[in-house]
């Protein structure tokens, strides 16, 4: 039995037994979302979420939302990200908590970085790449 986590047109497929990662992955998924892009700018692509409005408070603010950041990292430690991921990942808080501080311009910069959404990214691309060498590991043993 498997259970599909459907995101955008990419489908994560996990094992029943694995269920747990795949919860977690979409609970940090939909906050990485909500942080990132949950608002659109009507009549533009461009998108941005609860990060840049709660960055506009300053000091407390970016402090809360490094915080929900970590937690995103956190989660992905929790289902297995190697360590040189999670270093990335923590790169792109640091890189989002330094430039993200800097009054007006850090909360422009929150718009188009997204570190949030580019770390759910570079989580579930690495979930993928481990799931199809599974398959493909189960397909060439005996």
């Amino acid at each position: 039995m498997t259970a599909t986590f459907v995101h955008s047109a990419r489908p994560v497929r996990c094992s029943r037994s694995s269920a747990a990662p795949a919860e977690r992955l979409a609970r940090i998924d939909r906050l990485a979302t909500l942080l990132d892009a949950r608002f659109a700018i009507p009549f533009t692509k461009v998108r941005f979420g609860f990060d840049s409005l709660i960055g506009l408070a300053p000091g407390i603010g970016d402090a809360v939302t490094v915080g929900l950041s970590l937690y995103i990292v956190y989660q992905a430690h929790k289902i297995g990200a190697p360590k040189h991921l999670v270093a990335r990942m923590l790169g792109n808080v640091a890189i989002d908590g330094a430039i993200g501080a800097v009054p007006l311009a850090g909360d422009v910069f929150d718009i188009m970085f997204r570190a949030n959404r580019r770390n759910v990214r570079i989580l579930r691309e690495h979930l993928e790449r481990q799931a199809r060498r599974h398959r493909h590991s189960k397909r060439t043993s005996f």
